[in-house]
């Protein structure tokens, strides 16, 4: 959290009104502030320290700040609470209606107990778990990228597939040759032999008859 650099005050007294208690020992910077509203009061211990500028504004209750507290500059304190022995609290933090345990340290620029901007956890996550389940809208840029990627795969599907080269060229693609077939039989001429050797007087196999005279 960005805090902007705080100035130094220009008046050097301390500001006391209402029922203000102070030990002796506690030390207090120029520019404080410690009022008390009718019926409330502020109690500072022994050891406490106030920074620059610090604010104390008891409000329906009692303020009561124990022994070795440190207040950074620019502190706000607003309502009732107690601020716990050497409790630190950083510059320009705001507590309102909140006590500070004893020896803790909150970070300069906190707020606490601020009611204004309470968050249900339940209802947060409910609306969490909602926001994951929830399939996320669709604009209509996105149905209109959709439509124009399914028309573009359409298209690309029913589109004919290119010609050959040959067809390109006006010329038909060269047919197969025909298989030569073979002008022997396997094993005629062994045959042809058999029957000659058998019967000698028969013409040869598949031979033409002559024309008898």
């Amino acid at each position: 959290m960005y805090l902007p650099p705080l100035q130094p005050a220009n008046n050097s007294h301390v500001y006391l009104w209402g029922e203000v208690k102070i030990h002796p020992s506690a030390a207090i910077a120029p520019g404080a502030i410690l009022q008390a509203a009718p019926d409330s009061k502020i109690v500072i211990a022994a050891g406490v320290c106030l920074g620059m500028g610090a604010i104390i504004n008891a409000y329906q209750g009692i303020i009561e700040i124990e022994t070795g507290a440190i207040l950074g500059t620019g502190v706000l304190i607003v309502g009732c609470g107690k601020i716990g022995a050497n409790a630190s609290i950083g510059a320009a933090t705001t507590i309102f209606n909140t006590s500070v345990a004893a020896g803790e340290i909150i970070p300069a620029g906190s707020v606490l107990g601020d009611t204004s901007r309470q968050v249900d956890i339940n209802a947060a996550a409910e609306i969490v778990v909602s926001e994951e389940k929830s399939p996320p809208e669709t604009t209509a840029s996105d149905r209109q990228t959709e439509k124009l990627d399914r028309e573009t795969e359409i298209a690309t599907e029913s589109s004919p597939e290119p010609p050959s080269e040959a067809v390109q060229n006006g010329s038909q693609p060269p047919s197969p040759l025909p298989q030569q077939q073979n002008s022997s039989i396997s094993g005629q001429d062994r045959v042809q032999q058999m029957l000659h050797t058998l019967f000698p007087h028969r013409q040869p196999l598949n031979k033409p008859h002559q024309d008898l005279e």
